[in-house]
């Protein structure tokens, strides 16, 4: 209670462990491929359109790699014909914004066959949502080393997409994960 009241007076935020409030990756007209929001700051699915449009307007065509924008903090990455974007309060630590835009590219690319693209993309969802799933939960940064997220979801170098068995064997490791956590 008095940590509560004294970050009031001295207008700071407590800390949490929730620094996501959304990931999202759009083609190079703007249009959305794949999105993750995490809090309740866009509602609705009009209101994430409309963020993430005027987030791709502002930042399209500038060369930086950080943005503040409606009472936020975006980090963003292009590639070919893609954009990936993660976002957090006002307040948030751009360096671990960043952390997760790395985490995120180097997995995707990896996965990807260095073919980080908009078509290698639209092909392997599945595996992108697999990765964005691996490193940020719920708002929570879960793992910012890509090769761990590799690791977890059983990406070898030499397959070209996600095959059954792995999807099979991530979906019964989770159930492990669960089962003992249950136990405990």
């Amino acid at each position: 209670m008095a940590a509560a009241w004294a970050a009031r007076i001295t207008g700071l935020q407590e800390p949490s462990l929730y620094t996501i409030k959304a990931v999202f990756i759009l083609d190079h007209d703007g249009h959305r491929l794949l999105a993750k929001y995490y809090d309740d700051t866009f509602p609705s699915i009009k209101e994430q359109m409309n963020f993430e449009k005027n987030v791709f307007n502002k930042t399209s065509r500038t060369e930086s790699e950080i943005a503040f924008f409606g009472g936020t903090t975006v980090v963003y990455k292009s590639s070919i014909d893609l954009f990936l974007y993660v976002v957090g309060s006002s307040q948030e630590n751009e360096l671990m914004l960043m952390s997760v835009l790395t985490c995120l590219f180097e997995s995707l690319s990896h996965m990807l066959r260095k073919n980080v693209e908009k078509r290698w993309l639209l092909e392997n969802m599945d595996g992108a949502f697999l990765v964005l799933d691996e490193i940020v939960d719920g708002g929570v940064i879960l793992e910012s080393d890509p090769q761990q997220v590799i690791q977890k979801i059983n990406f070898r170098a030499d397959d070209s997409s996600l095959t059954e068995q792995s999807v099979a064997q991530v979906l019964q490791s989770a159930k492990e994960q669960i089962k003992w956590s249950l136990l405990k």
